[in-house]
C-alpha cells in the first residue's frame, strides 16, 4: 500500500497534487511520501519483532528520508564512510549502525570505530587483518560478524544476487570456520555475530528459508567451537511489486513467520537489512513529455527524465509502471517506446508500453516504485544536472535536495592555471 492516488482527476502524493509540485519546481523530480515510508517501516518492523531493523542506506540515502526512519527507531546498514555520515546526520544512533561492504578503507574503519558503531560485517580474511590493525592503532576493539556466503541461488537478477560462490561478497561457508578461529585470536577483534545476505528483490520465501537454516546450523557449530555468537544479521532482499501484472512477492508478515519458524529458538539478537521494501513504493519519478515522435511505424514518448536519472531499466532491464498525472486522458491506448534524451541507444525505460493514445508534448507522467535505487544511482552523464528530490507530509511538501544548477555542475571541474 502507498499514498499515491488520484483525487479530483489528478495524481496526488498524500494530499498534494503532483502537478502543483511540477509547476512550482519543474521536472523531472523524485517525490517521496512520508506516510508510506512510515507505514512500510512499521509493517516490516512489527513482522520481524523483536529484530533490529537496519535500513539499507544505499537504497535511498537522502538525509530527510533517513530522518523519517530514525524518528521511528530504525537503524542503518551502510557500505561506505559517506553513508555512515548520512546516517549519523539523520540522527540514527551509532549503536544501531552496521557496516557492510567488501572494500572498507582504513579511513572508513577508523571513522566507524571512533563513532562506536554496532558491528562490522567483515567480508574477507584480508579485511579482518586490516581491521584488527586499524583498531589497535587507534586503541579500539572492533565488534564483528563475518559475512558468510552460503552458495544459495536467490533466484533474482544476476546483477543483484549476492549469495553464490562466484559473487564477490562474503566468505565461502566451507572456509568460514577457519576465519572465525583467526578472528578469535586477534587482540583487537570482538567476535559477536554472523552475517548472511543472499540477494535483492527476492520474490519467493524458499531461498530465505534455506539461508536461515544454513545460518542457524553454522551459529550452532560456532558455539560448539567456543565462539560466543550473540548476533545474527540475516540481511534483506524481500522484493516489492514493480508492475500491476508482475510478480507478487511475499508479504512482510509471511517473511516474518519464516524468520520465527527457523530462528525463533536460536537465542540471538537478529538484525534485518531491508532497503527497497521500505522506500521503493514510497517514491515516484515525475517527468514531462518533450515530444511524441512517430518514426518507422513506432511511437516514441520522449521524456525529460533519462537513464542518468533512473538507471534501473538500463542496468537491470527493470520495468516501472508509468502513469499519467491526470486521469482525463483517452480511454484508448497505444504502444509507446518510452525513452529519454540521453545520447545512448540504451536510454530506454520500456518498449511497447500501453499508454493513452492522446499523449502530447507537456503531458506529465510518473514512474511508480522509484523510491529505491533511483536518486542514489543517478549521475550527470551528458552534463545533465542532478534532479530535485521532494518529501511530502500530508498537505505540505519540501524540497529535500535542490535541483543542481548548471553553475554548480560546471564548478565541480577545475581547470589548471597552465591551460
Amino acid at each position: 500500500m502507498d499514498y499515491f492516488n488520484y483525487s479530483n482527476g489528478k495524481l496526488h502524493a498524500e494530499d498534494v497534487a503532483l502537478d502543483a509540485i511540477a509547476s512550482e519546481i519543474g521536472t523531472p523530480f523524485y517525490v517521496y511520501s512520508r506516510a508510506t515510508l512510515e507505514r512500510h517501516y512499521t509493517v516490516f518492523a512489527d513482522a520481524v519483532a523483536p529484530a533490529q531493523v537496519c535500513y539499507a542506506v544505499k537504497a535511498n540515502s537522502n538525509i530527510a528520508v533517513l530522518k523519517v526512519l530514525a524518528l521511528l527507531g530504525c537503524g542503518a546498514d551502510v557500505v561506505s564512510g559517506g553513508e555512515i555520515r548520512r546516517a549519523l546526520e539523520a540522527g540514527i544512533a551509532p549503536e544501531n549502525i552496521v557496516f557492510s561492504g567488501v572494500g572498507k578503507t582504513p579511513e572508513e574503519m577508523g571513522f566507524a570505530l571512533a563513532h562506536g558503531i554496532k558491528q562490522f560485517n567483515v567480508e574477507s580474511a584480508e579485511e579482518l587483518a586490516l581491521l584488527n590493525d586499524v583498531a589497535g592503532e587507534h586503541g579500539y576493539t572492533a565488534p564483528i560478524a563475518l559475512r558468510v556466503n552460503p552458495d544459495i541461488d536467490a533466484g533474482t537478477h544476476a546483477k543483484i544476487t549476492t549469495g553464490k560462490k562466484e559473487n564477490k561478497f562474503g566468505i565461502p561457508l566451507e572456509d568460514a570456520m577457519a576465519v572465525y578461529q583467526q578472528a578469535g585470536e586477534l587482540p583487537h577483534i570482538q567476535v559477536q555475530g554472523v552475517s548472511m545476505h543472499i540477494g535483492s528483490q527476492l520474490t519467493t520465501l524458499a531461498p530465505f528459508r534455506a539461508a536461515f537454516e544454513t545460518a542457524k546450523a553454522f551459529v550452532q557449530q560456532l558455539r560448539a567451537a567456543g565462539h560466543a555468537i550473540s548476533v545474527l544479521d540475516i540481511g534483506g532482499g524481500l522484493g516489492v511489486p514493480y508492475e500491476k501484472a508482475g510478480e507478487s512477492p511475499p508479504t512482510p508478515t509471511q517473511y516474518g513467520e519464516v524468520v520465527r519458524e527457523v530462528l525463533g529458538d536460536l537465542d540471538c539478537e537478529l538484525i534485518c537489512e531491508p532497503g527497497r521494501l521500505i522506500s521503493g513504493n514510497a517514491g515516484l519519478l515525475v517527468a514531462e513529455t518533450i515530444f511524441v515522435k512517430h518514426s518507422a511505424g513506432k511511437r516514441f514518448l520522449i521524456l525529460d527524465a533519462a537513464m542518468n536519472d533512473l538507471m534501473r531499466p538500463a542496468l537491470y532491464d527493470a520495468q516501472h509502471e508509468l502513469v499519467p498525472l491526470r486521469d482525463d486522458h483517452s480511454t484508448t491506448s497505444a504502444p509507446y517506446d518510452v525513452v529519454g534524451p540521453v545520447c545512448e541507444t540504451g536510454d530506454v525505460f520500456s518498449k511497447d508500453t500501453q499508454l493513452p493514445d492522446d499523449l502530447q508534448r507537456g503531458d506529465r507522467l510518473a514512474f511508480r516504485t522509484a523510491g529505491a535505487y533511483g536518486a542514489t544511482m543517478s549521475h550527470t552523464y551528458n552534463s545533465r544536472p542532478l534532479i530535485a528530490e521532494v518529501l511530502v507530509d500530508g498537505d505540505r511538501f519540501g524540497v529535500i535536495r535542490p535541483r543542481q544548477s548548471y553553475e554548480e555542475l560546471l564548478a565541480l571541474d577545475d581547470v589548471p592555471q597552465w591551460l
